[in-house]
């Protein structure tokens, strides 16, 4: 006798559990005053040095902390228990976000503020991926991861254009010290409407080496360190035009006002996909249809080879973005072959490797920007996501299995 198919579940089924709802507004609130604020915060450092590259450096530095607290605190995220691990790392952003407002603030200092904020803030990353998880169960994990998703995607559209419409009215400052009310709103909501749940486990010995312990632990799991690669390889290919916005709008010789339009494209077209993958592929779809999803989202890159107009390359990204479906199924693949009883760590190593790996991918795609036109950029973008998917795919065929825990000093708390 056949096993029946696993149940469809819909985006109602991660907010019909309060906790989640409250996991969900606190992050929403928070993920879009972060952006707001980098908007004020870049402006802020180009009027005090009138310098591009340390404006740009502003909204750089973010990326940077993410491999270093991956490696080195990870294992936070399973020493303290998770409410109130968010709820520390929320307050603490908000009082380092606070004192970058501070008109006296340095710049080198500002600088390293905004480094804190940044290793905070992807401890806490961790952290609220693996308590998602305890807090909706497995079945709706997908859809929830997805709904955060959207948000975050959604908070590109909308905090880029509410953050340069505010600075017409109200000073970087401002804006700055909103990302700080956003994390104190964050905190709030989150120690009001979750509840208290023990720490993963019990600590052994320095977090350094625990953490270094846990990552080798991770990425000694063959099958979850290869769905690891793909979920940091795929993305990294895909930022290349958000990099290369103003060179290719500019260059076809377009109004500047068209690089806001160009860097909405991509994202609304993450968001269609997430939510048409939900709505029509079922669970067993989504894992089955991860690689030929990544492939959809790389194909129209190919095309930009022949330099197309703006609003086609405008359209071939929306197309691009459905592509991002396939994070739908990589969700689902991750939560079956990640051992369990390290799965808050697991989530926050994915988080500090996706954000560096990204953080490179905006690096490489300007230094070939520099020898090459931006359409043959892209194109080659196309080329390099398409042969990471031909070389990880064919073990991403196989049904999951879940791992034990490779590590026996990784132990879950008992009682």
């Amino acid at each position: 006798m056949s096993a029946s198919p696993a149940p469809r579940v819909r985006y109602r089924d991660a907010l019909a559990v309060g906790e989640f709802r409250a996991l969900y507004s606190a992050y929403t609130v928070s993920v879009l005053g972060n952006v707001v604020s980098t908007v004020g915060l870049t402006v802020l450092v180009y009027e005090r040095t009138s310098s591009p590259l340390l404006s740009s450096l502003a909204f750089a530095l973010g990326f940077l902390p993410y491999l270093l607290s991956g490696l080195l605190l990870s294992a936070v995220v399973d020493r303290l228990p998770a409410r109130r691990l968010l709820v520390t790392c929320d307050l603490t952003s908000a009082v380092v976000v606070a004192t970058m407002a501070w008109p006296r603030t340095p710049l080198p200092a500002l600088f390293g503020l905004l480094l804190v904020v940044s290793v905070v803030t992807s401890v806490s990353s961790g952290a609220r991926a693996g308590i998602v998880r305890e807090v909706v169960g497995d079945a709706a994990f997908v859809p929830a991861r997805s709904l955060m998703r959207i948000s975050a995607q959604t908070a590109q559209i909308a905090g880029n254009g509410v953050g340069g419409a505010l600075l017409v009215v109200l000073s970087p400052r401002t804006l700055i010290l909103a990302n700080s009310a956003s994390f104190v709103f964050s905190a709030v909501v989150t120690r009001v409407g979750l509840r208290h749940r023990p720490a993963a486990a019990a600590a052994t010995g320095t977090v350094l080496m625990d953490s270094l312990r846990g990552a080798g632990a991770v990425l000694g799991v063959r099958p979850l360190r290869r769905l690891l690669l793909f979920g940091w390889l795929v993305p990294m290919f895909s930022v290349f035009p958000e990099s290369l916005a103003a060179p290719y709008v500019i260059g076809s010789g377009d109004s500047r006002a068209l690089v806001g339009w160009w860097l909405t494209a991509l994202p609304v077209g993450v968001i269609v996909g997430d939510l048409a993958g939900v709505w029509v592929l079922s669970p067993a779809r989504q894992k089955r249809w991860m690689a030929r999803l990544a492939v959809l989202g790389f194909l129209p890159y190919l095309l930009f080879v022949f330099e197309p107009p703006v609003p086609v390359a405008m359209a071939l990204l929306a197309v691009a973005g459905l592509g991002s479906a396939s994070s739908l199924g990589l969700d689902a693949r991750v939560r079956d072959t990640a051992p369990h009883a390290i799965f808050a760590r697991v989530m926050t190593i994915n988080s500090a490797g996706l954000m560096t790996i990204q953080g490179l991918g905006f690096a490489a795609a300007g230094a070939l920007g520099e020898t090459l036109s931006p359409g043959l950029v892209v194109a080659l973008a196309g080329a390099g996501g398409l042969l990471t998917i031909a070389v990880l795919r064919p073990r991403l065929g196989a049904r999951p299995v879940a791992a034990t825990a490779p590590d026996a000093r990784v132990r879950p708390r008992r009682g």
